[in-house]
C-alpha cells in the first residue's frame, strides 16, 4: 500500500488513494468521480446516488482469498432486467487486483487474465458455446444485457462514462467460472471460482438492525 494524498478540485475536501496502482476514486464529500493522471487528479463526473444496498461487504471490508489477504477498496454497480449485482475491487496484500462479484447471495472471486486473439463478439455468442482457458474447458451458462449504475471508492482504471454493457458467464463442472467482460473492445477475460461467504472470513463487514 503506498496512499497518494491531495485535494478534490470540485470541492477542496481531503482525497486519499490509499493504493499506488489505483487510478479512479470518488471524493467522499461531493461524490466527485476523480482520475488520476500522475500527480495530477481531474474530475470527470459525479458519482450517482448509491441504491439501498442489503450486501454486507462494504468499502474496507477486509478478508482472506486462498490463504491471502485482501481489503475491499472499490465497487462497480449494475443493474438488468432481473436486480443488480455488486463488482467489488479488492486489493491483495502482494499488489494483485481482484474482484468479488456479489449477486443474490452469490460469491465469485475473479482476476484478469489474458484474453484469446480471437473472442467473439457479444451477439455471435450463445449459449451452451464451449471454450478453452488456461487449460480448462468453460460452457457458456449465462448472457446478460446490464447497465451500468454507478462507481464507489478506488479502483484500478477508469470507468465511469459506460452505459449499456454485456456480460457473458462460464463455469466448467469443477466450479471454476469465467466471464467475457464487453465493456471494452477488444472484451476483457476474467478467471475465477465460486465462492462461500464465511469461506472469505470476512470481517469490518456492515452492521444491519437487528443483526
Amino acid at each position: 500500500m503506498s496512499r497518494f494524498r491531495t485535494t478534490c478540485p470540485q470541492c477542496g475536501a481531503p482525497v486519499e488513494y490509499a493504493w499506488s496502482s489505483s487510478v479512479q476514486t470518488t471524493c467522499d464529500y461531493c461524490k466527485s468521480i476523480l482520475v488520476r493522471h500522475d500527480i495530477d487528479v481531474e474530475r470527470v463526473g459525479k458519482a450517482a446516488d448509491l441504491p439501498v444496498d442489503v450486501s454486507p461487504i462494504q468499502i474496507r471490508t477486509e478478508g482472506i482469498f486462498e490463504n491471502r489477504a485482501f481489503t475491499v477498496a472499490g465497487r462497480i454497480l449494475y443493474q438488468w432486467d432481473g436486480g443488480g449485482w455488486n463488482e467489488w475491487h479488492l486489493m491483495f496484500q502482494d499488489g494483485q487486483s481482484g474482484w468479488l462479484s456479489d449477486a443474490q447471495a452469490e460469491y465469485f472471486v475473479s482476476f484478469a487474465a489474458k484474453a484469446p486473439p480471437k473472442l467473439p463478439a457479444s451477439h455471435e455468442l450463445n449459449r451452451g458455446d464451449q471454450f478453452e482457458f488456461e487449460g480448462r474447458a468453460y460452457e457458456v451458462t449465462v448472457i446478460t444485457p446490464a447497465s451500468y449504475f454507478a462507481v464507489e471508492g478506488e479502483l484500478p482504471f477508469e470507468y465511469w462514462d459506460k452505459n449499456r454493457v454485456v456480460f457473458a458467464d462460464l463455469r466448467t463442472p469443477a466450479g471454476h467460472f469465467a466471464t467475457i467482460d464487453y465493456s471494452e473492445n477488444p472484451p476483457l477475460l476474467f478467471l475465477g471460482r465460486a465462492v462461500e461467504f464465511d469461506e472469505l472470513r470476512l470481517k469490518n463487514l456492515r452492521e444491519f438492525e437487528g443483526w
